[in-house]
């Protein structure tokens, strides 16, 4: 049982403090050195406690060494076992009396063992402790001042908080005072990781590995500090390669010791996959018990075995590289198979899986890639074998570890590869690197791919390949226009931490970037039979020598990352084998004699400066769902009635020899026309009328636009009408109710406005016939009717007296609440004098006084 008071050492001092050794054993050698001592030794030792106990030899000189001395000053922890001849040592006694002072000025933390004595003895120096006292007398008769310091280091100690042997099992008695000494330095190592174990032998666990200090204490500090009356199980996710095992290993290699069990799964997918769980039961059950045979039939007696032996012990349990559920459920079913205080450590690259299995968001840590110095240090331990690069490979070391991007797997990898070569051959494996990664690296990332089930593979070589960078809604618009379900899809590549959303824009590591479209590169080597083509080069190389082939699926060239564009010319038969062709995207192709063929098949059409008057006669894309022809020479779409019933958008802006518009009735699910800067424009068909789903029609700058057909009350969709910059264009004619309209734009020319109901946006109305008097009773006589009306905007040259009329006259009839103009208009109704709201009828709400603060 323990006996006395708490203890007054100092925990916060100690945990700030460099240890050297966690505990320091004082002991009579001859009384327990090859009995209790020693076995305490050995189970402090067994728990990776690092122990000091002096040998044989020192105790045979005839003074205290300083060895000893410096031990006890760099030790956390000093136990001292009080057995019946301890007092008879004046070694022991010079032991005691350094431990009482380091106690008191370095926060040693001491703890009494009384081993087949009474504790009031050595308080008291009675029983053999009176006797030893009793020579000691005789012997230092000159020098009482010493023995009287042995004395009170006694009574201080004795009176401490510890162990009273007395008729208890000795094994029962050492596990006591080891899960103590544990949770002890557990408390410590949760408050400061500094404090968890010797710097010597954090120094040694974390050596070069670089950066790893941070991530531990990140770990530790963020996710670990918890009580001691719970399981907790923690996730480790990330990409393939961040060092998820890594870490786990060093936060296991520190904590373990702290454990009553502990047990380090490393390749669990791997062993998985090659052998199944039941060899992963079994190492799980003899680590932690320590046995090296366990007979297991089944892995539903392996969770039998593990519920019953393990559900009292406090473990330390890492299940590295996890990639399916069943390995949890049969390893870490629950939370009650095992005791109070232990940690499971799971590392994964799919968070989803993590998720499923109960363990909370919030204790899902996801490191991040090394910083640069970090990265340079890690890159030039395995190519230099030392932290900084060699002279005359300084920028070519940079290079290279901005290739990596902070990924330590790149880093070792690229670093062992390069370690004792030329600077021309660094050179040429650098851009080498940029066309073709590194296999070693790929297979590592390709892992998570491989487990992706076909449209989510789709979708990361897509993303990939033409969307990295690109904002979410826009891709996932493409994405679903091709017919993926892509808000699944992205949400399981975020899981399996192949793709990050960064402000709405989807993001992946470069190299990863680099493995989807290296997976495209190997399935040929001629460009036009793989199923995505990115780079400039390659479409042009399958169009000019005609080897595109059905196998292209995608085209897709951000011409921010290609070479200067220009405007190449190929044959109108140069896209008529590619009729697996759902996504096109491209620029600058010239094709002088018209296009004979596009496949039908396509869903996402966007062709920048398309260089035909129209689109060719057999295009038929009922799975067609976007249309971009932007600053295209086309004259008119197609003739005649073409049946798109899934198309949605079309967006001709800035195509300066459009004419007229086709035939809407064969595209009922239109939602957005884009006709902006069409300046010949001059009609537009009067079935746009019958659109009930279009949501936006925008026809700024159209100076040619003579007619807008009747705004009929099927257009119950319409929110957005732009007429902005329309000259020839002289009246608006609604002829039903709109009821969704919420912004009408008009500026710069006049434009009669027969009747809204709605948001009037006239920003720029220089001759705005309503309003010039008397034609202001133009507008509806009811303007408080206007329910929806949240805008209205008077810039340019607009008359100030014609803006204080319309305000005077209609304020009284309308909610000033639901205006905005008191904000947004830029003359200031309240700063009106009193004689003109008077002469006007109308009282103004006044302005509150603001509060002075105090």
């Amino acid at each position: 049982m323990r006996t006395g008071g708490a203890s007054t050492s100092s925990l916060d001092s100690s945990s700030t403090a460099q240890w050297k050794y966690d505990v320091f054993l004082s002991f009579r050698g001859n009384d327990t050195r090859r009995s209790f001592t020693d076995h305490l030794y050995a189970a402090l030792k067994r728990k990776g406690i690092f122990t000091f106990r002096d040998n044989e030899e020192l105790e045979r000189g005839k003074y205290i060494s300083m060895e000893l001395l410096k031990a006890i000053e760099e030790s956390r922890f000093a136990i001292v076992i009080f057995s019946k001849n301890y007092a008879f040592s004046t070694w022991c006694l010079d032991e005691l009396v350094k431990i009482v002072k380091c106690m008191k000025e370095t926060g040693l933390t001491v703890l009494p063992i009384f081993y087949d004595v009474d504790p009031c003895d050595v308080r008291k120096q009675m029983g053999t402790f009176g006797q030893a006292f009793n020579e000691h007398a005789e012997r230092f008769k000159e020098n009482m001042e010493k023995i009287e310091t042995w004395r009170s280091a006694l009574r201080e100690v004795a009176s401490l908080s510890g162990w009273h042997l007395q008729n208890r099992h000795e094994s029962k008695f050492i596990q006591d005072i080891v899960e103590l000494i544990l949770n002890k330095l557990h408390w410590n190592f949760s408050i400061n990781t500094n404090s968890f174990t010797s710097k010597q032998k954090k120094e040694s666990i974390t050596k070069n590995l670089f950066g790893i200090n941070f991530l531990v204490d990140e770990l530790i500090t963020s996710y670990l500090r918890f009580p001691e009356n719970n399981v907790y199980m923690i996730g480790i996710c990330g990409m393939g390669g961040l060092g998820k095992t890594t870490l786990a290993k060093v936060v296991y290699d520190m904590c373990s010791n702290h454990f009553e069990g502990s047990s380090f799964i490393a390749n669990v997918r791997e062993t998985y996959e090659k052998k199944g769980l039941l060899p992963l039961q079994k190492q799980l059950i003899g680590q932690i018990l320590e046995e090296r045979n366990i007979h297991l039939w089944n892995v539903y007696e392996g969770v039998s075995m593990i519920k019953k032996k393990l559900h009292q012990k406090k473990v330390l349990l890492v299940l590295d590289d996890v990639n399916q559920l069943d390995q949890l459920e049969y390893l870490v079913g629950e939370p009650d198979w095992f005791g109070s205080g232990s940690w499971i450590i799971i590392t994964t690259r799919d968070k989803h899986l993590l998720v499923q299995h109960g363990v909370d968001q919030h204790k899902i840590y996801s490191p991040n890639t090394l910083k640069d110095q970090d990265a340079l240090k890690l890159f030039c331990s395995k190519a230099f074998k030392k932290e900084q690069p060699k002279e005359g490979f300084v920028n070519i070391s940079y290079s290279v570890v901005n290739y990596a991007k902070g990924l330590p797997l790149a880093l070792i990898v690229l670093g062992s590869f390069l370690a004792g070569r030329t600077i021309d051959v660094w050179k040429s494996a650098l851009e080498s690197l940029k066309k073709i990664p590194k296999k070693e690296i790929v297979d590592i990332l390709k892992v998570s791919y491989d487990g992706l089930e076909e449209m989510v593979k789709e979708i990361f070589l897509d993303i990939a390949c033409f969307f990295r960078g690109k904002k979410k809604h826009k891709v996932m618009q493409i994405l679903e226009s091709c017919g993926f379900d892509a808000r699944i899809g992205i949400s399981v590549l975020m899981d399996k931490s192949l793709l990050t959303i960064k402000f709405g824009i989807l993001w992946m590591h470069d190299l990863l970037q680099d493995m989807g479209r290296e997976i495209i590169r190997k399935e040929s080597a001629e460009p036009g039979k793989r199923s995505r083509l990115w780079l400039q080069k390659d479409l042009l190389h399958a169009l000019t020598n005609n080897t595109a082939t059905e196998a292209i699926q995608a085209i897709s060239l951000n011409f921010l990352e290609q070479e200067k564009v220009q405007n190449y010319e190929v044959s109108p038969k140069a896209l008529s084998k590619m009729y697996n062709l759902r996504l096109l995207k491209i620029d600058g192709v010239h094709i002088p004699s018209g296009l004979d063929y596009l496949s039908n098949n396509l869903r996402h059409l966007d062709w920048e400066n398309y260089s035909s008057k129209c689109l060719p006669s057999s295009f038929q894309p009922k799975k067609l769902v976007e249309l971009t022809l932007r600053r295209s020479d086309i004259e008119y779409l197609w003739e005649g009635i073409k049946y798109l019933d899934k198309l949605k958008y079309i967006d001709l802006s800035f195509s300066f020899k459009l004419t007229c518009t086709p035939e809407f009735s064969g595209c009922p699910s239109l939602e957005r026309l884009y006709l902006v800067g069409c300046i010949k424009l001059v009609k537009i068909h009067p079935s746009i009328g019958k659109l009930s789903r279009l949501i936006e029609l925008d026809l700024g700058h159209c100076y040619s636009l003579i007619n807008l057909p009747s705004m009929s009350s099927k257009m119950e969709s319409l929110e957005i009408l732009d007429l902005r910059y329309c000259p020839s264009l002289k009246e608006i004619e609604f002829g039903g109710i709109l009821k969704s309209l919420s912004k009408l734009c008009l500026g710069w020319y006049g434009v009669n406005v027969s009747a809204t109901r709605h948001l009037l946006n006239l920003r720029d109305c220089h001759y705005l016939s309503v309003f010039g008097p008397p034609e202001l009773a133009k507008l509806p006589e009811k303007l408080w009717e206007l329910k929806r009306l949240m805008d209205f905007e008077f810039r340019g040259n607009v008359m100030r007296e014609i803006c204080r009329s319309f305000f005077y006259r209609y304020l009284s009839h309308y909610s000033v609440r639901n205006l905005r103009i008191f904000q947004l208009f830029k003359l200031e109704v309240y700063g009106y004098d009193e004689s003109a709201q008077q002469r006007s009828g109308i009282t103004l709400p006044k302005k509150k006084k603001e509060r002075k603060r105090v």
